[in-house]
Parts: C-alpha cells; sequence; structure tokens
C-alpha cells in the first residue's frame, strides 16, 4: 500500500468516527443530556474526537501489517469517547443502549451510501476505489464496535438484555475495558479478522441486494 493510499484511508477514518462520535453526542443531548454539549465534543472537528493510538496508530499498524505480512485483517479504528451522564438520559438503560448503538450505525449508514454511490459511478477509477474504501473502512468501524466487549459500543447494547452474572462482569471489565481490547487485538487478531471479514462480506451482500 503505498503512501497516497496510506493518506486516504486515514481521511476516511478521520471522517467515519468523527460522525461516529458526533451521533452519540447528538442522541445523548436529545435525549436529556448536555455532557457532549458542555464540554464541545458536539463539533465536526476531528481534532476533538481523535485518539493517537485508536485512531491512528492502531489504523497505520493494520495497513502496515497487512502490507508486509500479506494478511487481511479490515482496517479499523476508534477514537476517544463522547462523555455522557446516564444519569440524565431518558429510558434508563435503554437510553444507554440507543446511544451507543447510534455510533456504529453511522458507520453502516455510511457504507451503505459510499457502497449505493460506487455501485453508480464503477470502481475502474480513482472516485470508485476511495468509495469502496470508505464502504471496507466503514463497515470495519461497525463489526469493531458492536463487538460485546467493555467499553466497545456493542457491550452498552448486550448490557441490556444480558442476565445479572454478564452484567456484573462488564462492570468490573469496564475498568480496564480498553486493555481487553488491545489483547483482543494482539492476540485474537486472527479469529478478530475472520468475524469481520464475516459481517463486512455479509453486510456488502444485503447491500448488493438493495442496490
Amino acid at each position: 500500500m503505498d503512501f497516497g493510499n496510506v493518506i486516504a484511508v486515514l481521511v476516511i477514518i478521520f471522517v467515519s468516527m468523527t460522525l461516529h462520535e458526533l451521533m452519540h453526542g447528538i442522541v445523548a443531548h436529545r435525549l436529556g443530556d448536555d455532557t457532549a454539549r458542555l464540554m464541545g465534543r458536539l463539533t465536526l472537528n476531528p481534532f476533538r474526537h481523535i485518539d493517537p493510538i485508536m485512531t491512528i496508530a492502531l489504523p497505520v499498524m493494520i495497513i502496515f501489517t497487512n502490507a508486509l505480512t500479506g494478511a487481511a485483517m479490515p482496517v479499523f479504528g476508534g477514537a476517544k469517547p463522547v462523555p455522557f451522564n446516564p444519569e440524565n438520559l431518558k429510558y434508563g438503560e435503554w437510553g444507554i443502549a440507543m446511544v451507543a448503538a447510534s455510533g456504529p450505525l453511522v458507520n453502516l449508514l455510511l457504507a451503505f451510501i459510499s457502497y449505493a454511490i460506487a455501485a453508480y459511478v464503477g470502481d475502474g477509477n480513482a472516485v470508485g476505489k476511495l468509495l469502496a474504501t470508505s464502504v471496507a473502512v466503514n463497515l470495519g468501524f461497525f463489526a469493531f464496535n458492536i463487538i460485546p466487549i467493555p467499553p466497545l459500543d456493542g457491550s452498552r447494547v448486550f448490557y441490556v438484555i444480558a442476565p445479572d452474572f454478564i452484567r456484573r462482569f462488564f462492570e468490573v471489565a469496564e475498568q480496564y475495558g480498553i486493555v481487553l481490547v488491545y489483547i483482543a487485538v494482539l492476540v485474537l487478531s486472527p479469529v478478530l479478522t475472520v468475524y469481520m471479514q464475516a459481517v463486512i462480506y455479509g453486510c456488502a451482500s444485503l447491500f448488493s441486494l438493495v442496490i
């Protein structure tokens, strides 16, 4: 992968993660919590959302690992979580789940829009290739963030319907969540790759039925 492609992927990641985090804040605001707005996180400025490790280092590591080893791990990453106060949200635990689900759903929507436009313009040109990258990156964000491992969004959605013993585990694991994510990426990368590829290909197949 050349330098231009790396920059293109990072730009797509910046846009995708900005909209992902912004939607968390918007939904929280609509449900009664102003924490994100008061902390300046209801913004399209990507630099307010960047996490140096999850937004830049992790995607770049995946890109170059794939290039050097021939691996096929989908590119994904994360951002600095938008803060919210669950005590202020309507609907209790369901409100928390709605805030959490909004981010991955934005990525799914961005992937669908990119897929639809790419189907129209074709994939044999620079625009088509950029859109195809957007599909892959956004579906990678979607697949990664719906994993039910604290502090990923999937854990907060699953928490609502989880039995008590899993809830207690999540509450303890939340304190070490980012460490668990790093372990999953570093130790379980072959399993993670298979899972994410399955989600990405499954979603792309569903898109093809609609477009």
